[in-house]
């Protein structure tokens, strides 16, 4: 596969990823409320758990489906840098609090969550 076949990949699936963030961002706020950023959250969550699962599905198998869609769709779905700005915003709003569960809470529920992708990618065997 060339180089420009796999960035295009990456780039088609950058596209979705970023669309179902913005879609699943977007959702959460006018459902949960923007007190607390849950659809940055979930993202997170969502994104870990179904990296997990491609990790064991996919990368394993090095095709090109891995390059769309765990570098490509999940690169663009997830985003620290999102959580990252999410946290200072909660720290700059006097909840230091809030940002300190939020950002032990997705980093400790992120890493479970591919944990158990894996685990069920696998059939339930570690």
């Amino acid at each position: 596969m060339t180089f420009a076949h796999s960035l295009s990949l990456v780039m088609l699936g950058g596209a979705v990823g970023s669309g179902l963030r913005f879609a699943v961002v977007t959702g959460a706020g006018r459902l949960l409320g923007s007190g607390w950023p849950f659809g940055t959250f979930a993202v997170n969550v969502l994104g870990s758990f179904a990296m997990g699962v491609l990790a064991v599905w996919i990368m394993e198998r090095n095709g090109a489906a891995g390059l769309a869609l765990m570098t490509g769709v999940l690169g663009g779905f997830t985003t620290f840098s999102a959580f990252s700005l999410d946290a200072v915003r909660l720290v700059e709003a006097d909840r230091v609090w809030a940002a300190l569960g939020y950002a032990g809470g997705s980093v400790v529920a992120s890493v479970a969550a591919l944990a158990l992708g894996m685990l069920v990618a696998r059939g339930g065997s570690a």
